[in-house]
């Protein structure tokens, strides 16, 4: 018996629909459902990373980290731990196929429509398989659930039906789920002691060079401003290698350019051999952070 007849995946700053299962049922309770659930993706930004609402005869539950959403219009004996964690799972797969610059960038509805068989997989998985052949998974889910509840929320407040304008719906702060990244490689490690001693090359020499200057000339400014803004470039790669931030690609490009030019700019204090190394271990450390993804999957969810 299905248990999941609806799902949507949607941006969470403005509820943009990114894909959608192509399944329709047209119940009047599910397209009450759905439409509850299309007022409560334009509320996500509003709420911790899981919640729940029932609407009629069928239950929405959503789940979020980042800029993404997974949600989905479930029947009422649907177990919780089986639609989060079948929403979870999913949310890895979405996210695992399309980079946060792209959704950042949709902007029309259903881009990637053609993650429905993804979702259609997904949705026949989570309806045939029995509980006992998830036990272990529905048990780490439900622990998680048990520490991290989710919000529940009333569709029927007519103030949130029509985007919670008046704010009488309390919001519960919640922590949402933390991303994970794959584990730190030797060559990682190195890149990160490479680039702090960089960037400790270049606080020295930048207030070395600032305390020179206030005492013979003010046009010194922009030789400073090479080495700081270098120093501050290198600790955010740092930074965006041990920790996980969307938009990765480009944060790493625009601290490469920095770096590159302000060593460009430095020809004059360094020698050829010390701008390489500068530029070599920024270089290093941009293909350290753009190669170390996040891990397959959160839960392990049994698909």
């Amino acid at each position: 018996m299905s248990m999941i007849f609806f799902t949507s995946v949607v941006r969470v700053r403005d509820g943009l629909p990114l894909s959608a299962s192509t399944d329709f049922y047209h119940a009047p309770a599910f397209l009450e459902s759905r439409r509850h659930l299309k007022a409560l993706a334009l509320q996500l930004a509003r709420y911790p990373g899981r919640g729940s609402a029932d609407s009629q005869e069928f239950r929405i539950h959503f789940s979020s980290a980042g800029d993404v959403a997974c949600m989905a219009i479930c029947s009422r004996q649907c177990p919780t731990a089986m639609a989060f964690c079948f929403l979870e799972t999913l949310w890895w797969e979405f996210t695992s196929s399309f980079d946060t610059t792209r959704v950042g960038l949709a902007s029309r509805p259903y881009t990637f429509l053609e993650f429905d068989s993804t979702i259609q997989k997904m949705k026949w998985h989570f309806n045939h398989v029995s509980a006992s052949q998830m036990q272990s998974s529905l048990e780490k889910v439900q622990e998680e659930l048990d520490f991290w509840p989710p919000v529940v929320l009333s569709l029927e407040d007519t103030d949130m039906i029509s985007g919670l304008a008046n704010g009488h719906v309390p919001v519960l702060l919640e922590p949402a789920p933390s991303f994970r990244m794959e584990p730190v490689t030797a060559l990682g490690v190195l890149s990160l002691i490479l680039n702090i001693m960089c960037a400790a090359l270049n606080l020295i020499r930048g207030v070395h060079l600032a305390e020179h200057s206030l005492q013979v000339a003010q046009e010194e400014i922009g030789n400073i401003l090479a080495f700081l803004i270098p120093f501050v470039a290198c600790i955010f790669q740092c930074y965006l290698y041990l920790f996980y931030s969307p938009g990765r690609r480009a944060k790493v490009l625009l601290l490469l350019l920095f770096i590159c030019l302000g060593n460009t700019y430095l020809h004059g204090l360094r020698n050829l051999w010390q701008i390489l190394f500068h530029v070599g271990v920024a270089f290093l450390s941009s293909h350290q952070i753009l190669t170390r993804q996040l891990q397959e999957k959160q839960s392990g969810c049994g698909v």
